[in-house]
Formats: C-alpha cells, sequence, structure tokens
C-alpha cells in the first residue's frame, strides 16, 4: 500500500497568509510526479500554529525521487529565488517530516 508523509510546519498568526499564499502559487508543482498520489494543506482551527502539509505516494522510492529533483527545488535546495533576487524568508519557523505507511483505508460506498 501507499506511504504517507506529513510535513509539520510551525507558523507564525502573521506569516500563515504567506504560506498559503506560496503554496498556492506553487499549485500543479508536485502532482505529474511518478508515484504521486494525494496532496493536502492542512490549516491550524484552533489550539495550535502548525500546519500539516499531507502528500500520499505510491512507494517510499517514488517521494524519495521527488525529494531529490523537484522537491528539493521546492523546499529552497536548488533553483534560484523568483525574479532572481534573494530567495524569501521562509514562513515557518520550524519543519517536522513524518512517515506513515497506510495499512487501511476506506472510501465512501458508490451507489
Amino acid at each position: 500500500m501507499s506511504i504517507v508523509k506529513i510535513n509539520v510546519l510551525t507558523v507564525p498568526e502573521e506569516q500563515r497568509e504567506t504560506l498559503e499564499k506560496r503554496f498556492a502559487s506553487r499549485a500543479g508543482a508536485v502532482e505529474g510526479s511518478g508515484g504521486f498520489e494525494w496532496f493536502e494543506l492542512l490549516r491550524p482551527v484552533e489550539g495550535t500554529d502548525q500546519y500539516l502539509v499531507y502528500t500520499r505516494w505510491r512507494t517510499e522510492e517514488d517521494f524519495q525521487n521527488w525529494m531529490s529533483g523537484r522537491g528539493q527545488a521546492a523546499h529552497g535546495g536548488g533553483g534560484s529565488a523568483e525574479g532572481g533576487g534573494e530567495r524569501p524568508r521562509p514562513a515557518a519557523t520550524d519543519a517536522t517530516l513524518w512517515s506513515f505507511e497506510v495499512v487501511q483505508q476506506a472510501a465512501p460506498k458508490q451507489d
């Protein structure tokens, strides 16, 4: 079954809009990657300043291939900043990557 990667981003309230705009401007950056299955950016509702970036992949190898290519550039590890100037400062003050294997899943019943 699939694997799930959840990037836990600590984002101060004054940086939330910046983070969401940056993700919106990258829409489509991961969808064409081999083995990619799903993406969600989850905004905290109450009691935390942590956003969750949820991605699901066919295999760990597919995720690692994305991270060493397109993902590295998307996460500031390659390429130049927009407009050729300095790279903008990160919106998140901390990030932690969680990894899971999907062992069970369910979807709504189709009529």
